[in-house]
Formats: C-alpha cells, sequence, structure tokens
C-alpha cells in the first residue's frame, strides 16, 4: 500500500519490553480492530479520521531522526499492508519492530515482532512462532493464567516473555507480578518507563 492513515510519527525513548531505553521513531498508524478499554490513544482507533500519507513522505519524515530504530505502532498496525513501508524502512538501513495484538498476520519483512494480545479480539495462530515478544499487560491476578496460556503456544524458546502492570492499577497488581515472576522465573518484567518520566 503506498499510503497509510498516518496519525502521528515521533522520535523518543521506546519505554517497554526488551528495546526498553533504546532511541526509537514511532510510526503511529490509525484504525484498531481490537479496541483495549485501557487504550492509551483510542483516539487512534479509527483509521478515517488520519490523514493517508504516502510511504516515501513517512520515511523522509523518518529519515530527519538520527536514530534507525523504528516501532510502527498503532492502533492496531497489522490491519495494513505494510509491506512497502517495511520494505522501504529496511533499504534505508532501518531496523523496523512492530507492536501488535496480532490478529491479523505480522508482515515477515519486520524486523522484531511484540506480541500483546488481548482478550477484546483471539490473536491469529500464526503470530505465535513468529514473535520475537510476548508481552501480556496485567490487569487482573486472572491474567496471569491467561499470559501463561499464550506463553504455552509460543514455539520459539528465545522469545522473551514479559508481564506488564497496567498503568492505571500498577500500585495494586505490580506486587502481584513481582511475586509471580520470583516463582515463575522465565517471565521478565516490564514496565511503562516512558510514563513515569513523562515522554511520549
Amino acid at each position: 500500500m503506498n499510503e497509510l492513515p498516518l496519525m502521528e510519527h515521533f522520535v523518543t525513548v521506546q519505554g517497554e519490553g526488551f528495546y526498553s531505553g533504546r532511541s526509537a521513531v514511532f510510526i503511529r498508524l490509525g484504525g484498531c480492530d481490537v479496541g483495549c478499554v485501557w487504550c492509551d490513544v483510542k483516539e487512534s482507533w479509527e483509521a478515517t479520521a488520519h490523514p493517508m500519507v504516502s510511504v516515501e513522505n513517512i520515511i523522509k519524515s523518518v529519515k530527519e531522526f538520527k536514530t534507525n530504530f523504528v516501532v510502527i505502532t498503532g492502533g492496531e498496525p497489522t490491519m495494513h499492508d505494510l509491506s512497502k513501508l517495511v520494505d522501504e524502512l529496511k533499504q534505508n538501513n532501518f531496523y523496523v519492530a512492530i507492536e501488535t495484538a496480532g490478529t491479523n498476520p505480522v508482515y515477515s519483512g519486520v524486523d522484531w515482532v511484540c506480541f500483546s494480545p488481548k482478550k477484546f479480539k483471539k490473536p491469529v495462530p500464526e503470530i505465535y512462532p513468529v514473535s520475537n515478544e510476548l508481552k501480556v499487560v496485567v490487569f487482573h491476578i486472572s491474567d496471569l493464567r491467561w499470559a501463561e496460556k499464550h506463553a504455552s503456544k509460543i514455539t520459539n524458546s528465545a522469545t522473551h516473555l514479559y508481564l506488564q502492570p497496567e498503568w492505571s492499577k500498577s500500585d495494586e497488581i505490580l506486587p502481584l507480578v513481582l511475586d509471580y515472576i520470583q516463582e515463575n522465573p522465565k517471565w521478565k518484567l516490564s514496565l511503562q518507563t516512558h510514563k513515569y518520566i513523562n515522554i511520549p
């Protein structure tokens, strides 16, 4: 697809998961087929609310920043054909990561797949073998059992497993997650560090 609904793009520091702390350009696309109740960017859900921008112009804007790490996010970015965007980013020597709820197949050209499943829509089976990172948001203690169900479907032993307390309930959930990780050390803790330091 030569044009994509671009909500925003910005340079920041990745706040969550495996690449936490790394300088990154985020490309946030409009459109979502999940609709999480705790979503930080509900304004991203409606694709038609955002301008269609050519891949060439997106690449041009990304190249203005010094980092070579790009994160495609949303909304749910896998709703769109990302092949042209990803291929051209890689041709310009960018390392391309994607954040997805796994509700659609991920384009194979992506370098890093962060799979964050949500209860609001079932992931497609194809997401499990291609995930580099499984990041489960924990809103309720029952989500720990739900996280294990997804982890059991991960076939790649190199996939990193993260539990992330939902921000609005962090005071309540964080101690439970920490205890769980001590008992189940295959899991690591992910925190939304960008919210603690108040950056995008």
